[in-house]
């Protein structure tokens, strides 16, 4: 049995979060319709062509199918079988959570209280869930210093060359990080307590909370270090699998607004697109914000505003959103809603 139970779902508190994505969100296309479109927006029936509509649908499924896929992988690769329609549901809750919570982590966090309703345990759901992650992160922070220093719409946009370097530097440095965390996870244990001592030495943290503090971490680092151990060691063929979907999952994520732009007629180099949306999701892993909006919005006007004009951009930055997120999450709120409205109700037959 797990020592550890998932916490209930807080009403109140993912309302507050909703909130403020709404918020945030609607600040972030402001930005984008005051500073980079020059106050034009306009609908251009291209996008209704059954053409474009029907790749549009083509990418879904498979942005979507990869989502659920790699992180089924994960699961077989930890010895843990999950039935499809189990993870259909999963894409779609970890979706709407992920992205009405700060930094991204509830989504990971709903996938867990979700995988060990349906029966899997606390710790390998939440070993899974961090794999996942972490391999998204690896093709994120691998390919982001490439293209900060290549791409010509960067280099020509606010963006000198001396931010572009510190910020590539800082992403091989992070990407470093998790390398040692999941091969050499004992490297670590060092420079964490003596940060965690440092705080205890400046009277930022008391002795208990210090000794507190490092036992956390510890276990922490251990517990991930001993999961990923179990991941290498699993089926040789699940694990490529993993990999093999998580690259395309994000393939399929980041061909969205070359898509759009080419419903509109735009001849805009794939990879140039590619990589801007690389490099925008890159910064979204750092935004405080749920689901990052407000900055994802303002990050993508200010990347994209060089490729498209100044009417189309709002309708390609809200397109790109709605089809990548807002979807999802609607979708996700429904399958929640559904599942808790049928637990509901079988605890009330069971009660008769």
């Amino acid at each position: 049995m797990d020592k550890q139970q998932p916490q209930p779902i807080s009403w109140k508190r993912l309302s507050l979060f909703a909130a403020l994505f709404v918020g945030l969100t609607l600040a972030g296309f402001f930005t984008v319709f005051e500073h980079f479109s020059g106050r034009n927006l306009s609908f251009d029936g291209q996008l209704l062509k059954p053409g474009f509509v029907g790749a549009c649908l083509l990418l879904l499924v498979i942005y979507f199918a990869a989502d659920g896929l790699r992180f089924y992988y994960t699961l077989v690769a930890l010895g843990v079988r999950v039935k499809p329609r189990v993870m259909a549901k999963l894409v779609f809750i970890n979706i709407f959570f992920s992205n009405i919570t700060p930094m991204a982590t509830g989504g990971g966090f709903a996938q867990v209280w979700y995988l060990h309703q349906q029966g899997v345990s606390v710790g390998k759901a939440m070993a899974a869930s961090t794999i996942r992650t972490v391999l998204a992160v690896l093709f994120i922070f691998s390919l982001a210093p490439w293209f900060l220093l290549t791409l010509e719409p960067l280099q020509r946009s606010s963006w000198n060359h001396g931010i572009s370097s510190a910020l590539a530097m800082f992403t091989l440095l992070y990407l470093a990080f998790f390398v040692i965390l999941l091969w050499r996870a004992k490297w670590l244990v060092h420079p964490l307590t003596a940060t965690v001592g440092l705080l205890n030495k400046v009277g930022a943290i008391s002795e208990t909370r210090m000794r507190a503090w490092n036992f956390r971490l510890m276990r922490e680092l251990f517990k991930f270090s001993r999961s990923f151990s179990e991941y290498r060691h699993g089926s040789k063929w699940a694990i490529a699998l993993s990999v093999i979907h998580t690259g395309l999952f994000l393939l399929a994520l980041f061909s969205f607004p070359a898509l759009l732009m080419w419903g509109l007629g735009y001849d805009v180099p794939y990879l140039t697109s590619l990589g801007l949306l690389v490099v925008t999701t890159f910064i979204m892993y750092f935004s405080p914000t749920p689901g990052a909006s407000g900055i994802s919005e303002g990050v993508f006007g200010s990347f994209f505003n060089q490729l498209l004009e100044k009417q189309h951009l709002l309708l390609v930055t809200f397109s790109w959103r709605a089809l990548t997120i807002y979807l999802g999450m609607v979708i996700g709120l429904l399958v929640l809603q559904r599942y808790l409205l049928q637990r509901s109700q079988q605890a009330l037959r069971a009660n008769l």
